[in-house]
């Protein structure tokens, strides 16, 4: 049952708002509610999934209220006929996620853009229409906090790790108390972290990866298991793979962990911490310039939108909790108010529709406005 008290209905103004999003060339478009739950439990983050309200139809199959829109919308992009060509969408109506006391349903607006090759300029227009969602609520400045998650998975790209404990590393980015830990970890020799299951990993150490894949589905099968958690025996199977990739005799050199440190410890506007990455990247003997130029490109068509760059704070440990964000992300805040949560946030997320199911990928931003809390900071109409 959703508890909590009733939420607040769109207003005139968000009306206007969508409506304004539709003449810029965004179809609105408007997702059932209920939704199968599979990937919204596979790629959302971890807040979002403990939030979610599960139910099961006739069949047995696992629904849920929809948490959010963004995967609604990609989801009915992919199976419409213009999938994999440059589209917009944007879109009016409640998500629901539980948060204790406070209203279950949360009344959200927002545009998602798929299949527009010009990242930079895309990322900007979705900061200037966030923008423009919070001015139309009289915050004419909102606090400004932009990241990049494809600048961290580039520097951990350029790392010498095994392959698995780059995807751990840049799949806890979001959690920094996981991402704490995996440094930790990475650190230790690896004689101090051996899992339990290390005569079988070893067995497995130089195997062929399809192979050793088959070996643990065959023997998960002649074990009685089928499915756990929702996942099936070849999921379970590369997990556990993974997992012992992890294990296995990898440590972190002192100078790579302090080198990840000085990278998370960039702060500033986004021309200051691009001259600083910079400097980072060149010292360490570190690629990181094609992610580079396609960051100082996005400030570039942001001041060409008119915003002034210098009011925004970037932070390269600046990350926004959902696991399918890939590179721009960004949040607005209202500096006089007391900490609620952002008024819009968003980002990029070129790797969701692959993992929906298309067959090539497909470059993906966009945001929500949260109406609740930017007609709370905007006053009343």
């Amino acid at each position: 049952m959703v508890t909590g008290t009733t939420a607040s209905q769109p207003d005139a103004r968000a009306e206007a708002l969508v409506g304004a999003y539709e003449r810029a060339g965004y179809r609105r478009v408007a997702p059932p509610i209920l939704q199968p739950a599979e990937p919204f439990l596979d790629l959302s983050g971890e807040d979002i999934r403990k939030r979610m309200y599960l139910t099961s139809d006739t069949e047995g199959r696992e629904l849920c209220l929809r948490p959010d829109l963004t995967i609604p919308v990609s989801c009915g992009y992919l199976a419409s006929q213009a999938a994999g060509s440059s589209q917009g969408f944007c879109y009016l109506g409640p998500v629901y996620r539980d948060r204790g006391a406070l209203p279950a349903e949360i009344v959200q607006a927002g545009i998602e853009s798929f299949g527009r090759p010009d990242k930079a300029a895309a990322d900007a227009e979705m900061l200037a229409l966030g923008l423009d969602a919070t001015a139309r609520y009289g915050i004419a400045k909102p606090e400004i906090r932009i990241g990049d998650v494809g600048l961290f998975s580039t520097l951990v790209a350029a790392l010498e790790l095994a392959p698995a404990w780059k995807r751990r590393l840049v799949k806890d980015f979001n959690r920094k108390s996981s991402l704490a830990h995996d440094l930790d970890v990475l650190t230790l020799s690896s004689a101090q972290n051996k899992p339990e299951y290390q005569g079988v990993l070893a067995a497995l150490e130089r195997s062929d990866p399809k192979a050793a894949h088959a070996l643990v589905t065959d023997l998960l099968s002649i074990a009685g298991i089928s499915t756990v958690g929702g996942r099936t025996v070849g999921e379970i199977a590369e997990r556990f793979l993974e997992q012992a990739a992890l294990g296995a005799a990898t440590t972190l050199p002192r100078e790579t962990r302090t080198l990840i440190e000085k990278f998370l410890a960039i702060a500033g506007d986004p021309d200051e911490a691009a001259a600083e990455l910079r400097s980072l990247a060149a010292s360490a003997n570190v690629a990181l310039a094609p992610a580079l130029d396609l960051f100082e490109s996005r400030t570039g068509f942001l001041a060409a939108r008119g915003v002034d760059v210098g009011r925004i704070r970037f932070s390269t440990a600046f990350g926004r909790g959902l696991d399918y964000y890939t590179g721009f992300v960004f949040e607005l805040h209202d500096p006089s108010a007391p900490p609620n949560g952002p008024l819009v946030a968003g980002g990029r997320y070129d790797e969701l529709l692959g993992r929906l199911g298309a067959k090539a990928q497909i470059p993906a931003v966009g945001f929500a406005v949260w109406i609740e809390r930017v007609a709370q900071g905007g006053g009343a109409a």
